[in-house]
């Protein structure tokens, strides 16, 4: 976890002064690390030993240090930073902070990823007889999405995101069957009992959800990521985002696994869509 990451995850553990420099540091780092403490200390409303006190409190030792590791954060890529719109947020302030807070929490999803499970999943997926893929509210697009994707490889693929019609397909699911369960919060109580069910009919279940959640315990193969995103109190954004990536990542494992006879039957179907498309006007 880099210096912003920490900072963003003790802020309910910080007195009310260290919160007010916690602030002012989130809301921008850059100027932070060009300031010097007297002039982050009245930034921030607060005393500089409050701004060293800060410092130490995350494991640096003193404020020069402490800018040292936020440059380091800074430089490594793009931390996730909460960046919530404001009401009075100008189109392109809103349009920023969404761009910039979706890229962080994708890179954030990337480095949380276990590589050996995607392996593994590919290795279900591609010796599957069936594949279904369910998923409810936002993340009832995604597998549509996946089931788009999965439909050109020759593989029998559905997808539902109508409970009654997920548990329906469950029950006739057998051994040999594939089923992947969509969900960023994995609390959700139906797709819980459905993996569950599924498990009871011999189907394999994947599960692109998060962490140690109750339905990662009842997948076969959960294939898990952190997405800093509060889907309880905010409508989904980047979480849905880092579904569809994980899905592209997993359709290309399966694509790389079948070999190349399989990819050139790929492009047999491209070839078939471009009849679909008016050419594009000629470069003058």
């Amino acid at each position: 976890m880099n210096t912003l990451e920490k900072v963003q995850k003790s802020l309910t553990h910080f007195s009310k002064s260290e919160r007010k420099v916690a602030e002012v540091i989130l809301a921008s780092p850059q100027t932070a690390i060009h300031s010097s403490i007297a002039t982050l200390a009245k930034m921030a409303d607060v005393s500089e030993p409050t701004v060293n006190r800060f410092c130490r409190r995350l494991d640096t030792k003193g404020f020069p240090d402490f800018k040292l590791h936020l440059a380091q954060s800074l430089a490594n890529g793009t931390p996730y930073v909460s960046r919530h719109v404001e009401e009075d947020d100008s189109p392109e302030s809103y349009t920023t902070k969404i761009f910039e807070s979706s890229m962080a929490s994708l890179d954030t999803a990337r480095q949380s990823l276990d590589v050996a499970a995607i392996n593994k999943a590919v290795d279900i997926l591609t010796q599957a007889k069936t594949i279904s893929f369910f998923g409810l509210g936002a993340s009832a697009s995604v597998a549509h999405d996946a089931q788009n994707k999965f439909f050109r490889f020759n593989v029998p693929v559905i997808c539902f995101d109508d409970v009654l019609m997920q548990r329906m397909s469950c029950i006739n699911s057998n051994e040999g069957d594939v089923v992947v369960l969509i969900s960023h919060t994995g609390r959700t109580k139906s797709l819980i009992e459905i993996a569950r069910l599924a498990r009871e009919n011999g189907a394999a279940v994947i599960g692109i959800t998060a962490r140690n959640s109750p339905l990662s315990m009842e997948c076969t193969l959960p294939v898990t990521m952190e997405v800093p995103e509060d889907t309880d109190m905010y409508l989904p954004m980047a979480s849905r985002l880092a579904q569809l990536v994980t899905i592209d990542v997993l359709a290309t494992g399966f694509t790389l696994r079948r070999g190349p006879r399989f990819r050139d039957n790929l492009k047999r179907v491209k070839e078939v869509l471009k009849e679909s498309r008016i050419n594009k006007d000629p470069i003058l």
